[in-house]
């Protein structure tokens, strides 16, 4: 592997659970294993080839695991992996600050939060 330079430690999180999906992703995971099918359904706004290239690449950061059990129909879960478990409490963080921003720019955050299991906790 290529030896990369950074400006500031963030760029190198950001390469990593950086985009529009990859926090997402990695809420719902928090929460168990899931199949594709399972989080595609949890997030309907994004293309099954967004959420297969996200998944990859997260895989490939060694951020979650993918499961393959051997039966027919084939069967792929995926789990956060130890080394994704650490960033719980980032997710956690991003998701109270989110909380506060809705609250702030919204007023009644229950009005723009879809309901998910995601969201329970903020009640």
């Amino acid at each position: 592997m290529e030896k990369k330079k950074y400006n500031i430690s963030v760029e190198a999180t950001l390469e990593v659970i950086g985009g529009k999906w990859k926090c997402v992703i990695l809420c719902h995971l928090t929460h168990g294993k899931k199949r594709t099918s399972d989080l595609k359904r949890l997030m309907p706004n994004i293309t099954q080839k967004m959420l297969t290239q996200q998944l990859r690449e997260l895989e490939a950061d060694g951020v979650i695991n993918r499961i393959i059990y051997n039966q027919i129909p084939p069967k792929v879960e995926y789990e956060l992996s130890e080394y994704g478990r650490s960033l719980e409490g980032i997710l956690n963080s991003l998701c109270v600050w989110g909380d506060k921003h809705i609250t702030k720019v919204y007023g009644d955050k229950f009005s723009v939060l879809e309901e998910s299991i995601l969201n329970d906790n903020l009640k």
